[in-house]
């Protein structure tokens, strides 16, 4: 009799700890997540990759007593735990927060006119630039988790989407002839700038520093109406 309860305990343990892993955190919460990107335009790859981070994909102590999935600190009435982390009714409220928290911010808000729900990187490295967390390397170890677990799948992108690539750091190159002509070429090289959503003619080129007439003539536009991922010559 003790042997079988041993192997229904044994058994239950191995269920309990399959249904911990990432995969099936990500299963549970990326139809929300979704859901907060087509409101807000934000990358559901980050919502999802900032829970997995501060939660420990739900196992941490604050997410199983308080529902907080995104390490945001205030009070809370729970008796289980002591905690400085503020509590919520349910997992979803935390992720409603997490988005309203963003929006509340001057400095994280700018994020939502400058980047689209496909670049992920770029949201990444604009909330740890805004604070949201002390460590240097919370950018990259977020993007990290999203290339892991293939979360930029989630995002809705277009087809023929084509993701920035990292820009490469170089060394600096000594002075010399050759080195200078380099640089000339780069600086005469055309610049380009690649259309996000939302994006309007007249705007852009007011941000640009130049007119939409002039944007229309270089690059051969017939109409104003722009495209996500269109790039234009400036």
């Amino acid at each position: 009799m003790k042997k079988i309860l041993t192997v229904c305990l044994l058994l239950l343990s191995a269920l309990f700890g399959k249904a911990q892993s990432t995969e099936d955190y990500i299963a549970e919460h990326v139809e929300h997540a979704q859901e907060l990107m087509r409101e807000h335009q934000l990358p559901a790859s980050i919502i999802l990759a900032v829970a997995i981070h501060e939660s420990a994909a739900g196992k941490s102590k604050i997410a199983r007593y308080l529902n907080n999935h995104f390490g945001v600190k205030g009070a809370n009435s729970n008796t289980e735990i002591r905690s400085s982390y503020r509590d919520y009714p349910t997992v979803d409220s935390s992720y409603n927060h997490f988005v309203s928290f963003l929006h509340s911010r001057s400095y994280f808000e700018v994020l939502f006119d400058k980047y689209d729900q496909y670049d992920y990187k770029n949201w990444a490295r604009g909330i740890q630039r805004g604070g949201y967390a002390h460590s240097r390397s919370w950018a990259s170890q977020v993007i990290g988790l999203i290339k892991k677990y293939e979360l930029y799948l989630y995002d809705e992108r277009p087809d023929g989407y084509e993701e920035k690539p990292d820009p490469i750091v170089e060394a600096p190159a000594k002075k010399s002839r050759t080195a200078k002509s380099t640089k000339r070429s780069k600086s005469s090289s055309a610049k380009t700038y690649t259309v996000k959503k939302g994006d309007n003619l007249n705007k852009l080129a007011e941000r640009l520093g130049t007119t939409a007439a002039s944007l229309m003539q270089k690059n051969g536009l017939k109409s104003s109406a722009l495209q996500p991922g269109q790039k234009l010559k400036l």
